[in-house]
């Protein structure tokens, strides 16, 4: 459990080596570079990685705007999407992770559909009492899948999932087994599931992707 083997010592191409030897086949280490300088993201892009999470749009867009000499990186938004924010999002995000209501998501299509481009969209889903998250409750997504089927401007591919604080191991594992459940339900591939402090029970319960920032590149300064 936990991040142990490499989040503090090694060079950033070491531990994502590390990371990925053991992560199972079918789970992407997206590594989460909020609040850190592109000079750290280079030095991953160097040992191959192409996947970053960011959460401040001004702040992924100078990251972009300095990194726009290497080949195009594959950019996911992982924090909460205010609003008069969603148009920069999508121009600027492949993959948006946040998506916590309905809401939310008419207006990423109607956006999408205005810049003729077709986002990958992942639900935050709410399965567990946490009043310092939002997201979808299992019963809400369900009654509002019907609608979010019909925003063609938007790829439905997966479940983002944020586990409260101080679980337990079982707890973590049931969670996340939770969230795998309801994604297949909805036909959903993608599950977006753990963190740096508990990745490893995501990636046990079929976490497609894991977010790990600070497991990574050490602690924001």
């Amino acid at each position: 459990m936990g991040v142990e083997p490499v989040a503090e010592s090694g060079s950033i191409a070491a531990r994502i080596e590390a990371l990925r030897a053991v992560l199972p086949a079918g789970t992407q280490l997206l590594a989460v570079s909020k609040g850190q300088p592109s000079a750290l993201i280079r030095e991953a892009v160097a040992a191959g990685q192409r996947s970053f999470g960011e959460s401040r749009l001004q702040e992924a867009l100078q990251k972009q705007q300095e990194l726009a000499d290497l080949q195009p990186l594959d950019w996911h938004f992982i924090g909460r999407l205010q609003a008069n924010k969603a148009r920069g999002v999508v121009r600027a995000f492949g993959t948006i992770h946040s998506v916590d209501s309905l809401d939310l998501a008419r207006r990423l299509s109607r956006i999408a559909a205005e810049e003729g481009c077709r986002p990958r969209v992942l639900f935050q889903v709410k399965l567990r009492p946490d009043p310092s998250k939002t997201g979808f409750e299992p019963e809400a997504l369900r009654q509002a899948w019907p609608e979010l089927l019909q925003l063609a401007a938007l790829d439905l591919v997966g479940l983002m999932v944020i586990a409260p604080l101080g679980l337990s191991t079982e707890a973590l594992g049931e969670l996340f087994g939770d969230c795998g459940a309801l994604a297949r339900e909805l036909g959903l591939a993608e599950l977006s599931m753990g963190m740096s402090g508990d990745w490893r029970e995501a990636a046990a319960a079929g976490s497609t992707l894991v977010r790990i920032g600070s497991g990574l590149f050490g602690s924001r300064g």
